[in-house]
């Protein structure tokens, strides 16, 4: 695993989720309605890049915070 891209995409994840003035345990919380179940935790370590994201997260991620994919690889 790439930690610098790791990195990057979990900067542009906080980017994000800050821009839509959510906290991550509330980002956590919509990420679950939608079938993610993704903890606060979890989201935590994929901001810092200790964690990688899967395609499902992505996918719950772009439909949460209404963004497109390229946002968050940018």
């Amino acid at each position: 695993m790439d930690v610098a891209y790791s990195k990057a995409i979990g900067r542009n994840v906080s980017v994000l989720r800050k821009s839509k003035g959510l906290t991550q345990e509330q980002l956590s919380a919509k990420l679950q309605v939608v079938g993610c179940d993704i903890t606060r935790s979890a989201l935590a370590k994929i901001e810092v890049g200790q964690r990688h994201l899967y395609p499902d997260e992505l996918k719950a991620l772009k439909t949460v915070l209404r963004i497109h994919y390229e946002e968050l690889f940018v």
